[in-house]
């Protein structure tokens, strides 16, 4: 099968000899394998498999356990797959990927497609008959192994701290791994199946756990908290709470030993760069260089201005010249000369020097003739407006529609001003009069201000919250404070629906002859006029603006209110405002998130799992151990051996002896002791185990596989006191 690297291959594989056994630790986190009688194992990796295709070739590549290139990683398409398991709840039943295991585990060991060595296999506590053949098929089949033992990896660790001397030939393993834990109680060395206990609690959940409460606590930061990243923070900073319900009342009193138990985990961070203050050089330099490009654009500007001026002058000129022109024509040869120079009549040569004329002094910054003769008669500059049409001719209709719309124009620019002018003599005597208030009682003029503000600002809230209100319900009284649609609608706009609800009742009567009638375009009219009181909210407006703008002048602790947006209602809170992102955004703060996820394993309900804890395991173990006196009980109580990779929380030792001696009797004998390696035990018992000259009598031979079949497995159990 085609894989991602071919694996470093140990070379000292044909030194031993063929009786030497390979011990394989399969662990639902772990995979290992050695020979028999070493300390360590060989090779130890990540029990998983990723099969991800090539992104040019498209050929699936297999990738076991997690030490991979990750340079290499970049040619190969991930995102459709993902690490999988040969595992379920610590057994197997996923044979395919275990396949992929066992191929990539002897060929780093150095094995060809034959494995010649017996096989020592650790497996779970009562593992299903039906899991055992198919792995016993495995290997028999498809490497050829001359026999196979399998074996509990709680109880090779057991048995190895019993030979350091850790615990007793009677006593109680509770084992704890990836997804399971178990409790296995021993009477004189060998393990007790039927009074056995196990949880489906171990350390992926906690992991789980414990990413999910980071994931809601930062959202912003759920792309790095990955669940590798987890793992690893669960390793280095999470322990057990010696009384669960103490812990999280010190920290939710915020003491100093909570904070002293608080850790922080400091995210990748870049801060912006620094804006230097720039020195008197460089201000010079710049301010030299903004000089000497403006006087570049006023150059450029004079320039085309005086392009401009005298491109105008040309055509002045040149209208001149047509007028001089004329008049030394006679009346029968004017029509023909002003259709060649493209020109109707001799007014509109007038209009266009007077346009021009007008240009040119705008371009050399002289006032307007019409703007400096505010009082010249409308006679003078518009002749031909109160002539009637029917004494002039059709290009004389034209130039007075012309100059009718530019009396117009000017008229009403002149009102502008005017009106503009006015309201700054309204606005600077209002400031005056108020700057006489204000000096003649200030704090009185102050509080009248305030209050003033405050009506504006509830009166322009309250239109804008009933113009928001009309795209609501249509009940008479909404959950947010608004009113119904009849105490929304004004007098005008209740005019206006009438006047609609009339016309629609005399259309129905018969024929449709809306329109017909000048009165139906009076009445057309009135339903088009807009009758909000649109004018009002915009006095209201400017003047709420100008009493705000006066108390940011003269009261200094004056912060206006926020604006209300269209689509905020009276009871929603204003968002924060923006800040520059600083180190403090960029980190994981993990507080109670420390012991609340190891928790767990003692109230897996957190989870949603209905099941005992760690401590109720061992009550339940010594209660299914019908058959022996209480003194044994407490003989086995007296060695307690914590073991596997979840029990190495700190703190996991004194909570388990607080929560037993709540279930065993009052000054009952009670010691519990933590194995000397608790994630290695379980190989290294396997392998001392192996080395026994009576190994081979434990041994399931691929002989008695194909002569006694699968069903032979059912009765096999080897003995662990050899």
């Amino acid at each position: 099968m085609p894989s991602m690297a071919k694996p470093l291959r140990q070379s000292d594989y044909h030194r031993f000899s063929s009786a030497t056994p390979i011990v394989i630790d399969n662990g639902g986190s772990t995979f290992r394998i050695g020979w028999a009688g070493e300390s360590d194992p060989r090779i130890s990796f990540r029990n998983v498999v990723q099969r991800p295709r090539h992104r040019s070739t498209g050929e699936t590549v297999t990738i076991v356990g997690d030490h991979h290139d990750p340079a290499l990683m970049r040619y190969f398409d991930c995102t459709r797959t993902s690490y999988r398991s040969a595992f379920d709840s610590n057994v197997v039943y996923q044979y395919e990927i275990m396949e992929y295991v066992l191929d990539y585990a002897f060929e780093r060991l150095g094995a060809g497609g034959q494995v010649d060595h017996p096989i020592l296999m650790t497996e779970c506590i009562c593992n299903p008959m039906s899991s055992r053949s198919k792995m016993a098929e495995l290997l028999f089949e498809t490497y050829g192994i001359p026999s196979i033992a399998f074996g509990v990896d709680a109880a090779f660790s057991y048995k190895f701290n019993q030979q350091l001397g850790i615990c007793n030939e009677d006593g109680l393993a509770i084992y704890s791994g990836l997804s399971t834990s178990h409790a296995i109680p021993f009477l004189m060395g060998e393990p007790v199946i039927d009074a056995c206990c196990r949880i489906n609690v171990g350390g992926y959940h906690v992991t789980d756990y414990l990413k999910q409460l980071l994931s809601l606590k930062y959202p912003n930061h759920m792309a790095s908290i990955t669940w590798e990243k987890a793992e690893d923070l669960k390793m280095e900073h999470c322990y057990v709470a010696l009384d669960y319900a103490s812990e999280l009342q010190l920290f939710k009193k915020g003491t100093k030993e909570a904070e002293e138990k608080t850790r922080c985990w400091q995210l990748p961070w870049i801060p912006p760069p620094q804006e230097e203050v720039p020195s008197e050089e460089e201000l010079a330099r710049k301010a030299a260089l903004k000089e000497k490009q403006g006087q570049r654009l006023r150059d450029m500007a004079a320039a085309k201005k005086s392009i401009k001026i005298s491109e105008l002058e040309n055509e002045l000129r040149g209208l001149e010249d047509l007028l001089d022109q004329l008049e030394e024509l006679d009346d029968h040869e004017v029509s023909s000369f002003l259709s060649r120079n493209g020109y109707l009549s001799t007014q509109e040569i007038d209009s266009a020097i007077n346009r021009v004329t007008q240009s040119l002094r705008k371009a050399k910054g002289e006032n307007d003739e019409n703007e400096d003769r505010l009082d010249a008669s409308p006679a003078e500059k518009y002749p031909l407006i109160n002539v009637p049409d029917d004494m002039l001719t059709p290009e004389q209709v034209k130039e007075k529609r012309r100059q009718i719309f530019l009396k117009t124009t000017t008229e009403g620019r002149l009102r502008a001003k005017q009106k503009r002018f006015e309201e700054e003599l309204q606005r600077e005597k209002q400031n005056q009069l108020d700057e006489e208030k204000r000096l003649e009682n200030p704090e009185l003029y102050l509080e009248q201000l305030h209050t003033k503000y405050k009506e504006l600002s509830e009166k322009v809230d309250q239109r804008k919250r009933l113009k928001t209100n009309g795209t609501r319900g249509n009940g008479n009284q909404n959950s947010s404070g608004g009113v119904g649609r009849g105490e929304r609608l004004n007098a005008a706009q209740k005019e206006r629906m009438r006047l609609l609800t009339t016309a629609a009742f005399d259309r129905g009567k018969g024929e449709d002859t809306f329109g017909a009638r000048d009165e139906d375009w009076q009445l057309y009219k009135l339903m088009s006029k807009d009758g909000d009181d649109d004018d009002d909210g915009q006095e209201d407006e400017a003047e709420l603006a100008r009493v705000t703008s006066r108390l940011q002048d003269i009261d200094p602790v004056f912060v206006p209110k926020p604006e209300m947006s269209p689509f905020q209602g009276s009871g929603t809170t204003e968002l924060p405002r923006l800040r520059p992102l600083s180190a403090e955004d960029y980190q994981i703060v993990l507080g109670i998130e420390r012991f609340r996820c190891p928790e767990v394993l003692f109230q897996p309900s957190m989870v949603g799992i209905d099941q005992a804890g760690l401590d109720e395991m061992v009550g339940i173990s010594l209660r299914r151990l019908s058959s022996v006196d209480d003194s044994v009980k407490d003989r086995i109580c007296t060695s307690i051996l914590l073991t596997g990779g979840s029990s190495l929380f700190p703190g996991l030792d004194a909570r388990m002896e607080a929560g037993i001696r709540r279930l065993r009797p009052y000054l009952s004998p009670l010691k519990i002791v933590r194995a000397s390696d608790a994630i290695l035990d379980a190989w290294r018992g396997a392998a001392t185990y192996a080395t026994s000259s009576q190994f081979s009598s434990q041994t399931f031979s691929i002989q008695d596989y194909y002569e006694k079949g699968e069903n032979a497995l059912r009765e096999y159990q080897i003995k662990y006191s050899l």
